[in-house]
């Protein structure tokens, strides 16, 4: 290719150069946003005009960082729910502490990888300390170790593939046929686990837990009872269903597994931060004993998004389903067969430094802050359950758990559950959403966010009388 030499030259890294203008414009934007004292909820804005803003933008031209910018925060950032406000109080929220969301930009800024010790040995060793702490605080062994995946739904599918390889080794030194595998579960189990199974081509027993939404060791035996158990190979419990807060019976769901020589999973995605509130430790007995567990930072340990930490008894068993072996990859893959790869031990290769930002935040904040914050949570939720108990009108459906609270008001539809749900949010006095309880539909509420107050859920609940 020839250059006409009477144009300049391009330059193919311009993309890449320095910009000190887009960076006091982003940092001061950046700022704003962490500074502020309460999220707004946000979420009103209309869809439409936020397209006919943006129709356009991506073109063959570069366009001026402070009209980008501007589109964004003006036409774009209203439209999504802020799940840090603390007024946020439907689905699963997050709350992401300041000292995380300031290093997620370090993260970012240094383009920071994480999947092997070979190229990245300080984030592995960081991010395996906030693993080996967030392990002491469940009891397990010293052995345990794991990896942050993306999210719960990747680590209970990567836990369930190695769940599955194992069992099929074991099956097939003892003779036993391969296909086909079930999987013992509850019927409040996350819709991540329905779909995880159907991916690694497993059955799901699924185990009513009538009207407590808990698995206990009654449910579990009876249902075992009534099926041929010959082709299962694990045990998934749940601590703090996403729907209720609701944690099984985990000793049982541990014992029935050693029993049988099944692996025990256990769901702690939201509620296995509750293990940090000493108050409620006593229901996550049994935790210390399974062989693997998901509990996600981006949820109730103060982490941005996307961020889930999966946790092995013995990750040696991960490493051998896992994996990658090419040519390319040999150079991370050292000749000492101890040593254990963030990308051996989920379904992932190429992956971001996730858990770094939880590291700094537990490093500057101490555990101590993490338990605080969570009891906080735990403590909204008693105080709503028991101003629902003393309205008239209303009807607590569980004891709650965790800072899940379930209720019903008494005569409304899901249509006047969708209306009050559509009127906070216009007012902008909270979000919550509705959910299903044995076929009714009925009220939710979730705490997570320690700056949310007595006067918010008094707000709320105002609006329900």
């Amino acid at each position: 290719m020839s250059l006409d030499p009477n144009q300049s030259p391009v330059n193919p890294a311009r993309m890449h150069q320095p910009d000190q203008s887009m960076v006091d414009l982003i940092f001061e934007y950046v700022n704003g946003r962490i500074g502020l004292p309460e999220a707004p909820i946000d979420g009103l804005e209309d869809r439409d005009a936020m397209r006919i803003a943006m129709e356009g933008m991506i073109g063959s031209a570069p366009k001026d960082p402070a009209y980008v910018m501007d589109i964004y925060e003006n036409a774009m950032s209203e439209t999504i729910l802020s799940a840090d406000s603390p007024r946020f109080f439907g689905f699963i929220p997050a709350a992401p502490t300041k000292a995380s969301l300031l290093f997620d930009m370090v993260v970012s800024a240094a383009s920071l990888q994480g999947c092997s010790w070979f190229e990245a040995a300080g984030a592995v060793l960081a991010e395996n300390q906030a693993l080996r702490a967030m392990s002491d605080i469940a009891g397990m062994p010293q052995s345990a170790g794991g990896t942050f995946v993306s999210g719960g739904s990747a680590g209970n599918l990567s836990a369930l593939v190695v769940a599955r390889d194992t069992a099929r080794r074991k099956r097939a030194e003892q003779g036993l046929p391969l296909y086909p595998l079930s999987v013992v579960v509850s019927d409040q189990a996350h819709s991540s686990i329905k779909n995880a199974l159907n991916i690694v081509d497993m059955q799901a027993v699924v185990v009513p837990t009538g009207d407590s939404g808990r698995l206990t060791s009654q449910a579990l035996r009876s249902a075992l009872t009534e099926i041929n158990t010959a082709n299962v190979v694990a045990i998934i419990a749940t601590a703090g269903t996403t729907n209720a807060g609701i944690i099984d019976d985990l000793a049982a769901a541990a014992e029935i597994a050693r029993e049988h020589d099944w692996w025990f999973h256990i769901d702690g995605a939201y509620g296995g931060a509750g293990l940090l509130d000493p108050r409620k430790r006593d229901l996550y007995t049994g935790v210390e004993l399974c062989d693997s567990i998901v509990m996600d930072p981006h949820k109730w340990w103060f982490a941005p998004f996307d961020s889930a930490a999966l946790i092995y008894r013995d990750p040696y068993l991960a490493k051998s389903v896992h994996t990658q072996d090419a040519s390319y990859l040999d150079v991370i893959h050292d000749t000492d067969s101890e040593v254990l790869n963030p990308s051996d031990l989920a379904y992932h290769l190429t992956r971001r430094a996730r858990g770094m930002a939880l590291w700094f935040s537990m490093a500057v904040n101490g555990l101590d802050a993490y338990r605080d914050a969570v009891m906080a949570g735990n403590d909204m939720a008693r105080y709503a359950a028991d101003s629902i108990t003393k309205t008239d009108n209303l009807e607590l459906i569980l004891e709650p758990d965790l800072s899940v609270v379930l209720f019903r008001r008494e005569s409304w539809t899901a249509m006047d559950y969708d209306n009050w749900a559509e009127d906070l949010l216009q007012r902008q006095i909270a979000f919550v959403t509705s959910t299903q309880w044995q076929g009714e539909t009925v009220g939710r509420l979730v705490f997570l966010h320690p700056g949310t107050t007595t006067d918010m859920v008094d707000q709320v609940l105002a609006t329900l009388i």
